[in-house]
């Protein structure tokens, strides 16, 4: 197993530590006012209106210090797709946004929504609620002391990185796919399929604009997925991570942690590449599909 595969960025020059040293996972004043934002998610209906949240200057710096990182490192490290899609964003550079201020924009552009969560969501609520055009998104902002990295999605990851995606109707109807599919599987271990499809694609997927049969490394691997946009220590290690092609069946079998650098990436050649793979994948996927195909998710991930 890789060194980095299971250790976070803790401090603001990049030391490696476990999750939880991360000071976001042991300030007691910071955790006090996550957790509180956090609770505001407890017995919220999909698509009712987000509240009001009165964010504070240092929230609104931490917003500005990561929104000027990342618009340098998008140019140097996101793809075409993303960056004409940052052009369309109503995400502002100054202030952290309320949900309905970036929603009422985007859904014009899309139909989509953010709907609230206080972090992380299961399956079946939030994939599913990506057909009805809803993206569940939390409001709390990471902790100050390492703003160019967070070991669980906030705000920035959350409005920021999908809200990119959710300004281009592209981006959008990929979430769509999930979304239908997601709504209608019954068992666990479907979902949970699904969703790691999901997360090295639209979380961590890059694009190597290579040709068929060039395979991954006939380009510089360029990020479009979201917790790599919303993450300026991702983007600035992307040269250090293995590209493997995209192929959905060895992405459900390789580990992930959520609260981590991930060391595996799957390429897409493009976006059609993309889309016709997801498509095709998604399309006839059902509760069997799984079996049928050998699918085995790899044990003991996600921590």
């Amino acid at each position: 197993m890789s060194q980095v595969w299971s250790r976070t960025p803790v401090t603001p020059e990049g030391r490696l530590g476990t999750a939880a040293q991360h000071p976001g996972r042991s300030d007691g004043l910071y955790l006090q006012r996550r957790n509180a934002l956090a609770s505001l998610a407890r017995g919220h209906r999909v698509g009712a209106p987000s509240p009001t949240v009165a964010y504070t200057e240092a929230e609104h710096a931490t917003w500005r210090t990561v929104h000027g990182a990342l618009d340098g490192a998008h140019r140097a490290h996101a793809c075409r797709e993303v960056l004409d899609a940052v052009e369309a964003a109503p995400i502002p550079a100054d202030h952290v946004p309320q949900h309905a201020e970036v929603s009422e924009r985007l859904k014009p552009l899309t139909g989509f929504e953010f709907t609230l969560a206080g972090g992380f969501v299961e399956n079946r609520r939030f994939l599913g609620a990506m057909e009805d055009g809803y993206f569940h998104a939390v409001q709390f902002v990471r902790h100050p002391s390492v703003p160019l990295y967070t070991p669980e999605p906030d705000v920035i990851h959350d409005v920021f990185g999908h809200g990119i995606h959710l300004a281009s109707p592209r981006f959008a109807e990929l979430y769509r796919m999930f979304g239908r599919t997601a709504a209608r599987l019954e068992t666990p271990e479907a979902l949970d399929l699904i969703s790691r499809v999901y997360w090295f694609t639209l979380e961590f997927g890059v694009m190597t604009d290579s040709g068929p049969g060039e395979g991954p490394g006939a380009g510089p691997p360029k990020a479009y997925g979201a917790a790599l946009l919303s993450s300026y220590g991702e983007l600035a290690r992307l040269d250090r991570c293995e590209v493997r092609e995209l192929d959905v069946h060895a992405a459900v079998a390789t580990p992930y942690r959520a609260s981590g650098y991930q060391p595996v990436l799957f390429g897409a050649r493009c976006l059609n590449h993309l889309t016709d793979l997801l498509a095709g994948f998604l399309a006839d996927f059902d509760d069997d599909t799984g079996g049928r195909l050998g699918l085995r998710p790899a044990p003991g991930d996600r921590s």
